[in-house]
């Protein structure tokens, strides 16, 4: 079917919007493009003139695709090499979404976009839906083909499974800016104790080189341990064999609105370090290195930093 300039218009105005469901439902950008990209092409091959209400249209069909794409990623994930962890996005990125309310931040941070793993595919979408876009239960349950009742219900466990894993710290730009300052300042200082005065005494480190990259499969436990081999990762030289032509140098940035070190090399990101903060310090570190997990994140930040 022949896509007018206007149908192509009435998709546009909804990308951003679509693009930010998708990649909260699925945590990842590259399979957040996609989804996108086979909802424009159910559009494009739909009987448009019949569609009262694009966007609802829209939303419904993403949100069916990414049901299916979660089914399956549950799958793959039973055989991936290591911890997993969600795609990283640099603050700015239209995948981020809506982000004026702690909540709204919050919906999109790394701590919580792992939690949601947790979730059944129809719970995080529930969840995503109403808690990250407000939409109403009886839109939600038409979406999904649920009774409203049934909507509520599913709504009410993903809370249940999701307050019982996280502490909401609602961290603004400017100081989850401030704590990646910080933190950068004592990973650089060649000194094991300012990190350890930074982090809670049980923080928690976890890698996810995908496969792809030298990473860690299970989990530094302790504060003072995480400080120890950061310093060793920072030493001058001591990565160099790992990374592309180029010297590696290390960034505070906002990333997923919270706190975090980016580390470049070669023009790439390598590697990007997400920071939890709770009430006594930072209780953990999300390191993601995989390379298929940070292309998006590369070109963002060669955007960004370009003069």
């Amino acid at each position: 079917m022949v896509v007018s300039a206007r149908d192509v218009e009435v998709f546009e105005r909804s990308r951003g919007r679509l693009e930010a469901i998708a990649y909260r439902m699925l945590g990842s950008a590259g399979d957040a493009e996609d989804a996108v990209q086979d909802t424009f092409l159910r559009w494009q091959a739909a009987d448009r003139e019949r569609v009262e209400i694009p966007e609802a249209w829209l939303t419904r069909v993403l949100t069916n695709l990414c049901l299916n794409q979660l089914t399956s990623a549950r799958a793959r994930r039973e055989t991936y090499v290591g911890q997993w962890l969600p795609e990283p996005v640099l603050a700015g990125d239209r995948m981020l979404g809506p982000a004026e309310t702690a909540e709204q931040r919050d919906s999109v941070s790394i701590a919580v976009l792992t939690l949601m793993e947790r979730l059944t595919p129809n719970e995080r979408a529930v969840y995503v839906l109403r808690e990250a876009f407000g939409y109403p239960h009886a839109e939600i349950a038409g979406f999904l083909d649920l009774t409203e009742p049934n909507c509520q219900q599913i709504h009410r466990r993903a809370r249940q499974h999701m307050a019982a894993g996280r502490a909401r710290t609602g961290t603004d730009v400017a100081a989850a800016r401030r704590i990646a300052e910080q933190f950068l300042a004592a990973a650089l200082s060649g000194e094991v104790e300012p990190l350890v005065r930074l982090l809670a005494s049980d923080a928690v480190g976890i890698t996810d080189g995908g496969g792809e990259v030298p990473a860690r499969t299970t989990p530094i436990v302790g504060g003072l341990q995480l400080a120890r081999v950061l310093r060793g990762i920072l030493r001058p030289g001591a990565v160099d064999r790992f990374l592309p032509e180029g010297p590696l140098t290390v960034h505070a940035a906002v990333v997923n609105s919270g706190p975090a070190i980016v580390a470049v090399a070669g023009g790439q990101v390598v590697g990007v370090i997400c920071l939890e903060v709770g009430g006594d310090g930072i209780t953990a570190l999300k390191i993601q290195g995989s390379p298929s997990k940070l292309r998006r994140f590369t070109r963002e930040w060669a955007a960004a930093h370009t003069e």
